[in-house]
């Protein structure tokens, strides 16, 4: 497989490098780094021939995509296609002095609530602009819509009532008007896939822990729906966050 292939993300007519750059390691979610190191990791990636980024406004509570997007936006915007994601919104913490954002490694002070809404996805969609420095984004996706996330199935499926009650309306106007070319959503267990296809016009998903090199569940029923309606499929994470590459490390968490 050549990783700088393009290929079409579903009924979209977006082309992306068959090797993309995930952001989650650069917002210091499981190792802390420095902005050079981060600065040096996306210079290199581009460098060599990667042409998809993805990053969210969780990963490191907005330090990711200010990384990204200060180096992106250097760039010629119609050399890459990038994705960030909605479900959260962030705001100034109630005690800025004693915040400390407990699942970390590193990332910015910010506090978040749950937010599926229409009002929730405009205003996500919005911050994560000015992150970025960037006054587009070509996808945008659902971000961990599930029980592994949110620790109730009770507390999904009043998030998931929320998307169908006003924040899929705002993703389809942001598509619709060209704003953004397509809808995703991120996939970290299996059982969710079925629920999207069955309620919303979805372009692709980003899908995570249910396919690694270990864990392949998702062939059994859910890639193969996909596949069935061409919708896309993007796998974030082959090694399972790193560990099937190069083993446990020491001070490393991983998901």
């Amino acid at each position: 497989m050549d990783p700088l292939h393009k290929r079409l993300i579903g009924n979209t007519n977006v082309s992306v490098t068959q090797l993309g750059m995930g952001g989650a390691q650069i917002g210091d979610m499981f190792v802390k780094i420095s902005d050079e190191q981060a600065h040096q990791t996306i210079q290199s990636a581009y460098a060599a021939g990667i042409r998809y980024f993805d990053t969210s406004a969780w990963y490191g509570r907005g330090l990711s995509e200010h990384r990204l997007g200060h180096f992106l936006r250097n760039q010629p915007r119609d050399s890459f296609i990038l994705s960030t994601k909605v479900g959260r919104v962030f705001y100034r913490p109630a005690d800025p002095a004693r915040f400390r954002a407990d699942e970390a490694v590193g990332g910015l002070h910010f506090d978040y609530r749950w937010d599926y809404s229409y009002d929730g996805v405009m205003r996500s969609y919005e911050d994560s602009l000015q992150r970025l420095g960037m006054n587009r984004v070509d996808l945008l996706l659902i971000h961990d819509l599930d029980v592994a996330e949110h620790g109730s199935q009770e507390s999904v499926d009043r998030h998931f009532q929320g998307l169908c009650d006003g924040g899929w309306k705002a993703l389809d106007e942001l598509r619709s008007s060209h704003q953004i070319q397509g809808i995703g959503a991120g996939i970290n267990i299996v059982g969710m896939i079925p629920r999207f296809l069955e309620d919303f016009d979805i372009d692709f998903f980003l899908v995570a822990m249910p396919y690694t090199l270990l864990d392949q569940y998702a062939l059994d029923e859910e890639l193969p729906r996909c596949a069935e309606r061409n919708v896309g499929v993007v796998v974030g994470a082959p090694y399972s966050s790193g560990i099937l590459a190069t083993g446990a490390k020491q001070g490393t968490s991983y998901r």
